[in-house]
């Protein structure tokens, strides 16, 4: 019975595994006859004196700028107007995503390679969060708590901060916010240190969303320092952020009559993947402490450093801070431990005015007492976390990494090669016809039209048209298909 259950099993997969094939050379033969039927259109799409744009400037309207934006409501006031009619640049990609999912079920559907989520250690996450320990309910989960974080979860983060930031001295409890991810954070942080209309300096790119995350909200607005994508020197590589540039944009920020009263750094990098170092770290905070502005720095990336020479120096290790009272460090479960949807972020911050304004707003933005539990729980757990899941996420990161670099070299596309996060900066410029962001949101879509969503340059305020991050933390079948598909988009460019 056991050969024969074998067998059985074998022959199983085999089929499955032909009609696995069969769907992606179904797929490809849709791409390719998209792709085709494209073609001719993209090639005469934009005007032979098309110039780039520098997001956030006003540009003519046309199909090309981004979804149409809403009607004004009459039963809404001029804030909920305005919130409504926010419209991200990649609104409508992430639209058709979600109403046409790749799936088992849906293989002939639209592949994510834009959301910046790691897909790649569900199995060991599922067998961890379904042990015994992680079910507990008792009342004081069940009633109202501290708004901002139980107790005992404050103090486990301080706990899992101080060893993996590499702390000299113990972190406290007192000193941590948490609160239902880190985009909460940034809206609360920006509501207690800005009035409206107040900026916060923000080297570009940047993860996009963080515009809406300061904005929607308290009405504060980010100020760019726009970071060129072009090689200045042997020493200074694209995107490099320096004091100099900071100095430079904040002193136009003045002479526009612009408050500024906080800078933005992140660090580990999303989109670049860039890693400062704690040199660099310092001079920007000094740069801050000069000019009396708070620091808010976002380590939300910290262990998803998998280079073997690579290393990350959170500020938190730093024996003394230029100005602790106007530091801020972020971090969060949705990126290094792929739990984006748990919806937990920690704030540690010394400053004791900021804590308490943070603690009236958390009842809005507070984490479930159950969830809280489990996430003290994980960070309790070493050994799991040293052991199990940091070797084996890392592992898979740098294999996935791996493979879509090798891919991007074979077409001679340019990238940053940064071992961290789960995606890659990549040059895709050469398949614009022409260097204008009107180009690149024309190539964004053709990507989408071959079934595949990225990130373009221009939703991370990117002053260089042309760059696109891609997502690859994903398991192998869908990363794979997704790459074919982008690739094979991209034949039809040239």
């Amino acid at each position: 019975r056991s050969a024969q259950g074998k067998e059985t099993m074998a022959e199983r997969c085999a089929v499955q595994g032909r009609e696995h094939d069969l769907r992606l050379l179904s797929t490809f033969a849709g791409a390719l006859v998209a792709a085709r039927g494209h073609a001719a259109q993209q090639c005469q799409a934009s005007s032979p004196h098309s110039t780039p744009q520098r997001p956030g400037t006003s540009a003519p309207a046309s199909p090309l700028t981004g979804p149409q934006t809403p009607p004004h409501s009459k039963h809404l006031s001029r804030r909920g107007n305005r919130i409504r009619q926010h419209q991200g640049i990649l609104q409508e990609g992430y639209t058709q995503y979600h109403a046409d999912k790749h799936g088992e079920n849906n293989p002939n559907g639209i592949i994510n390679m834009g959301t910046s989520e790691n897909k790649l250690c569900h199995d060991l996450l599922h067998k961890r969060l379904s042990q015994p320990d992680m079910v507990q309910i008792q009342p004081p989960m069940l009633q109202y708590a501290d708004w901002k974080g139980h107790r005992f979860l404050r103090e486990e983060v301080a706990r899992f901060l101080s060893h993996y930031c590499q702390s000299p001295s113990p972190l406290k409890a007192d000193n941590v916010v948490v609160m239902n991810g880190c985009g909460s954070l940034f809206s609360a942080i920006a509501a207690a240190l800005c009035d409206p209309e107040d900026a916060i300096l923000i080297p570009t790119p940047f993860y996009g969303v963080i515009t809406e995350d300061v904005g929607l909200y308290s009405s504060a607005r980010l100020y760019h320092v726009h970071l060129s994508g072009e090689v200045s020197g042997i020493c200074e590589p694209p995107f490099h952020l320096t004091v100099e540039k900071l100095e430079g944009a904040l002193n136009r920020a003045k002479a526009e009559g612009v408050n500024v009263k906080a800078v933005i750094l992140v660090n580990p990098h999303n989109p670049l993947g860039e890693i400062y170092s704690a040199e660099e770290m310092t001079s920007f905070l000094e740069f801050a402490k000069k000019h009396e502005l708070h620091a808010i720095v976002d380590e939300i990336y910290m262990l998803s450093v998998f280079g073997e020479r690579n290393s990350f120096c959170s500020v938190l290790s730093h024996d003394r801070l230029p100005d602790p009272q106007r530091t801020h460090v972020m971090w969060g479960l949705s990126k290094d431990f792929a739990m984006g949807g748990m919806r937990v972020g920690t704030l540690y911050s010394e400053n004791r005015h900021l804590v308490e304004a943070l603690d009236h707003l958390g009842y809005f933005h507070c984490v479930s007492g159950t969830t809280q539990h489990q996430v003290a729980r994980l960070l309790q757990d070493r050994a799991w976390i040293d052991w199990e899941f940091l070797p084996e996420n890392r592992r898979r990161l740098q294999e996935a990494h791996h493979y879509l670099t090798t891919e991007l070299q074979g077409l001679g596309v340019p990238y940053l090669h940064r071992p961290v996060g789960f995606f890659v900066w990549a040059d895709f410029s050469k398949y614009l016809r022409q260097p204008s962001f009107s180009e690149e949101l024309e190539l964004w879509r053709h990507f989408l039209r071959n079934r595949v969503v990225l990130s373009c340059g221009q939703a991370f305020s990117c002053s260089t048209p042309g760059w696109f991050r891609i997502v690859f933390a994903d398991q192998e079948s869908c990363l794979q298909l997704g790459q074919n598909l982008c690739f094979l988009s991209l034949a039809f460019c040239v």
